[in-house]
């Protein structure tokens, strides 16, 4: 009898609260939420690269090359000592930080418009070639792609940089030689999973030239994951032209570039008077790589339809 009450009355499940999830799962809700509506990332994108570096000219309060010793290592304006004039404050030569982030903005854009799109026409076409032709185009745009890989990238702007001299020009090649190889490594992929489609196999019966059926078939199948490569590449773009610039390998002074910006206020970081130097631009920086990292999350996910399925 003991046994089948046992069986008829089973114990209760205890179950959890669904009114009390835990913290994790609200920070992973959130997240979920601006990946899939996209506005919060592509808004501080807007405000935060696009519009300034657009309209630097007419918006910026102040010349970013220009200061005044008078008001150097002026603080911000809400903080004691400071003035609305420089609503974030003035560097060591009295230059208005706002003003440099703005201008720094479009340095930041022209930079990766400009080697994102050569280094994708470039990989993209070494990609499809060696996807679509196999054999020793394929091999020989792999070993390729290898060598750019394996080569130390800081290194490798210090030489050129010594062998020439800073400049925009610099940057952009250096940027070039380091991201071909990311598209031609992953347009070789998609191009080996679409060359065995069938509707490839009835574009060469039909009489279509290799040149035909690689920008005609090819090329519209894997448009979209070069889209969302270069959106990513956006935010690796800015940090390492930050960088660049911040070893003095990259854009050189007096131009408003924000790695410049931050390595002018790393020796005022740990002082009291003039922390505003470098923290201002680094925030542009981080802004704007988390709002390009969203949206190629996002980009991902609308694109791909095994992503849009789940």
């Amino acid at each position: 009898m003991a046994a089948e009450n046992r069986i008829a009355n089973p114990p209760a499940i205890e179950e959890m609260p669904e009114s009390a999830p835990a913290p994790s799962g609200r920070v992973g809700r959130i997240l979920a939420e601006v990946r899939r509506y996209p506005l919060f990332p592509v808004v501080l994108l807007l405000a935060v690269m696009v519009i300034p570096a657009i309209f630097a000219d007419w918006i910026a309060p102040h010349d970013p090359k220009l200061g005044s010793l008078s008001a150097k290592l002026q603080p911000p304006a809400w903080m004691e000592g400071g003035s609305t004039e420089y609503l974030l404050g003035t560097d060591r030569v009295g230059r208005d930080i706002l003003s440099r982030i703005m201008h720094g903005a479009r340095v930041s854009v022209m930079i990766a418009a400009i080697a994102i799109l050569i280094a994708g026409v470039v990989g993209t076409t070494l990609g499809i070639a060696a996807g679509y032709w196999g054999g020793w185009v394929d091999g020989l745009v792999m070993r390729l792609v290898d060598i750019s890989l394996s080569i130390p990238i800081i290194l490798l702007a210090l030489v050129i940089v010594a062998a020439t001299k800073p400049s925009m020009a610099t940057v952009i090649t250096v940027l070039v030689l380091l991201m071909w190889s990311r598209y031609a490594r992953l347009v070789r992929g998609e191009t080996l999973a679409v060359r065995v489609q069938d509707f490839i196999a009835r574009a060469q019966v039909s009489g279509a030239s290799h040149r035909r059926i690689m920008l005609r078939h090819v090329f519209p199948n894997v448009f979209n994951s070069i889209i969302v490569l270069a959106t990513l590449n956006v935010g690796f773009v800015i940090i390492l032209e930050a960088t660049l610039s911040f070893l003095g390998a990259g854009i050189p002074p007096p131009e408003p570039a924000w790695g410049l910006m931050v390595a002018d206020g790393r020796v005022l970081i740990a002082s009291a008077q003039g922390w505003w130097v470098s923290l201002f631009p680094g925030l542009a920086i981080m802004l704007v790589v988390l709002s390009m990292n969203l949206l190629g999350d996002w980009l991902r996910d609308r694109l791909d339809p095994k992503q849009r399925q789940v």
